[in-house]
């Protein structure tokens, strides 16, 4: 049986974020159902804590939300006007922005319903992201007046270009699935309710594939060089690292094996 973790909401509550491991495979769950998985504060830190501590435990991460939504974004009803209330607040988004983008484990986004504002920043920083046939995608900051968080004005544009990021900052526009896909922001679209079986066995695909390689080649993706020169050169770093690791050597040897009792 899988083990079960939960991270504590306050008291009396329900988790806000519930974690279950499959194997190699971190699943992690906002658990705010009765209000489509909003993240107020609590919510943030914890989603935060998990997703460290998948870093060290699991090989790979799925993120999802329960209750057949994946995130509606910030919690409306818990912001405030007061500047260091608001400043700690968006500091956990920006860490977790980071967490994700910079992550040493691929992380997979299983989404269901919808991600709207915050939560659209969530799928934008992950690594992979599989999506329901109805879900809708809606950087819905703009409806509430407030600017885009979370990374999304980095990670969006690298995803889907910067003429369409404009389009969804600025003019609001909302993808469905299809569209979602087409532009570049989700990578696969199933089936309704197939989101998550579909994003485990992506998971489980990456963590099968040697590790050090992955943490490498996200690394890389997630520097954004300004020239073909200075990609070249994290590259070679890279790949130099990876030469002499362990794992690549015996990659390396168990190839040629198999290539020499092919001839």
């Amino acid at each position: 049986m899988p083990s079960t973790q939960e991270r504590a909401g306050a008291a009396g509550t329900e988790p806000r974020i519930l974690t279950e491991d499959r194997q190699s495979v971190r699943l992690i769950t906002l658990n705010r159902p009765e209000r489509r998985n909003v993240l107020d504060l609590p919510a943030r830190a914890d989603l935060l804590a998990a997703l460290r501590a998948a870093e060290h435990e699991a090989r790979a991460v799925v993120l999802t939300g329960a209750g057949g939504f994946f995130c509606a974004g910030g919690d409306i009803r818990a912001m405030t006007a007061d500047p260091s209330e608001a400043a700690r607040r968006l500091d956990v988004l920006a860490a977790l922005a980071g967490q994700l983008v910079h992550s040493s484990v691929p992380v997979v986004a299983a989404v269901e319903g919808g991600a709207y504002g915050a939560g659209l920043s969530l799928v934008s920083a992950a690594t992979y992201v599989v999506s329901g046939a109805t879900a809708r995608f809606e950087a819905s900051f703009g409806r509430i007046g407030l600017a885009p968080d979370t990374g999304l004005t980095w990670t969006l544009p690298r995803r889907i270009g910067h003429a369409r990021a404009r389009r969804m900052l600025l003019l609001l526009d909302a993808y469905d699935a299809d569209q979602a896909h087409a532009a570049g922001l989700v990578d696969e679209v199933v089936d309704d309710g197939q989101a998550l079986p579909r994003a485990i066995q992506v998971a489980k695909r990456l963590a099968e594939l040697s590790a050090p390689m992955v943490a490498a080649t996200s690394a890389l993706l997630a520097q954004g060089h300004s020239t073909v020169a200075e990609a070249a050169a994290a590259e070679g770093r890279a790949q130099v690292t990876l030469l002499q690791s362990s794992e690549s050597q015996a990659l390396r040897a168990r190839f040629l094996d198999r290539s020499a009792r092919r001839r």
